[in-house]
Formats: structure tokens, sequence, C-alpha cells
């Protein structure tokens, strides 16, 4: 509900950094509550699709490349513009396993190791642009890796299943 809440300018309004407000090809972009905003060094951004409809990396497919454009390009240039940040000092990624299930892209300092910033949890913006290109359904069909922590609800259910 929060997301929405952000997405709908019920709470955080004042917090957004940059809304393409297009319902199909937009988001809002909004500091993440990790990021405290008094230093660069640790910079963290979070990108909030408009539309409901798209949960995870896995319902990608080319339908959503200007989407996924605009938010690469756009979120870019504003964290450009406000940050004085260069794209080239960005990491800009999707989580796989998210942490909610709305589509949402993170903004971080290049510097900055976020947690789940790492290979086993992140898929760079631009490596998923590149693939959708090449195969609309490669998210749909690709074996995805991701690390869980022993006390997670989802390993149990992998273990139960004989798939951990």
């Amino acid at each position: 509900q929060w997301v929405y809440n952000i997405l709908e300018k019920k709470a955080e309004a004042d917090r957004i950094v940059h809304e393409n407000p297009d319902p199909c090809h937009g988001f809002v972009l909004v500091p993440d509550f990790k990021w405290n905003q008094s230093q660069l060094d640790d910079l963290y951004l979070i990108a909030l699709v408009h539309r409901r409809d798209i949960k995870s990396l896995r319902d990608l497919t080319a339908e959503h490349l200007p989407l996924l454009r605009n938010i690469l390009r756009e979120g870019q240039e504003a964290v450009a513009k406000r940050f004085g940040i260069p794209g080239s000092r960005l990491r800009i990624y999707f989580h796989y396993q998210p942490s909610y299930y709305h589509l949402h892209v993170h903004f971080t300092a290049l510097g900055f190791e976020a947690p789940g910033s790492s290979v086993e949890r992140a898929h760079l913006l631009a490596d998923v642009i590149d693939n959708l290109a090449a195969d609309s359904a490669f998210y749909q069909s690709r074996a995805l890796t991701f690390a869980l922590r022993s006390d997670e609800p989802l390993l149990k259910k992998f273990q139960e299943a004989g798939r951990a």
C-alpha cells in the first residue's frame, strides 16, 4: 500500500525527485528510506513504475522496453540535475527476488555497496534492456539465481519442495 500511496501522492509527495506521469511508460523517482540524503556517497533512490500489472523482473518482455528506457534515461538525467552525479557513476538495477512485488528499479552511487547490489541478486537495468531487445521472453524462460538467508520462509519452501 505504501507504494500506491507514493504513486497517488498520498504520501511523500514532497520527496519526489522526478516523475514521468505517463500511466504506461511513467514512473516516480524517490529517495529510498535507507538513504539519509545528507551525503552523496551512499545515494539511494527507487524508481516506482506507475503500472500495477508488472510485479518483478519475471514479468518483463520487449513490450516494456519504452518504460525501461524511460527509467534509465530520465532517471540518470534527474540524478545528474538534482545531485550532480552523472549516469556513469550510478548502479541502476533490479533485485531478484524483490523485497516487494511492484516493479521498481534501484539507483545507487557506484561506490556504495548497498544491500542486494551484488551479482547474485542485482540485475543491471542496461543489461535487462539489452536482453529483452534480443529476446522478448528472456526473463520468462531463463533460470535466475538468487541468494536467500537461512531464516527466509522462501528458502524453507524450496527445501520442502526438494529444490534447495
